[in-house]
């Protein structure tokens, strides 16, 4: 099961990476019972006006329908967030207006998983 706080190890990884272009963040969501959603919305709303500021924005977000694949996610939402670099989404992370906002994140999430995607050239 996965957790609502990266590990040192994949922050370290992620700041180490020789990418130096844009990161696309894929969010798997699955909230707290009762007021989860509610909570990680207000996240959201304020996390919108931070990603504007520092060039990053949210590609898509969106409630899970149903699986088709991978029964074992049970997932509540997905959100894909697009960020100037990984070192502007590490900086923002540690921002003082981030770090105010954060525990909208943490009253809401149950559990989640992030993945930094490289975009790939399309034909």
């Amino acid at each position: 099961m996965s957790s609502i706080v990266p590990t040192a190890e994949a922050m370290q990884k992620l700041a180490q990476s020789p990418e130096t272009g844009k990161v696309v963040m894929l969010n798997l969501l699955k909230f707290k019972a009762g007021s989860g959603a509610e909570s990680y919305n207000e996240y959201g709303r304020h996390v919108a006006k931070i990603l504007e500021k520092i060039g990053g924005r949210v590609l898509f977000a969106g409630q899970v329908a149903q699986s088709v694949i991978g029964a074992n996610g049970d997932w509540d939402a997905i959100a894909i967030v697009e960020y100037p670099s990984r070192k502007v989404f590490l900086e923002m992370g540690m921002s003082a207006e981030y770090q105010a906002i954060h525990h909208f994140r943490d009253e809401g999430l149950e559990r989640t998983e992030l993945y930094a995607i490289n975009p790939m050239p399309m034909p």
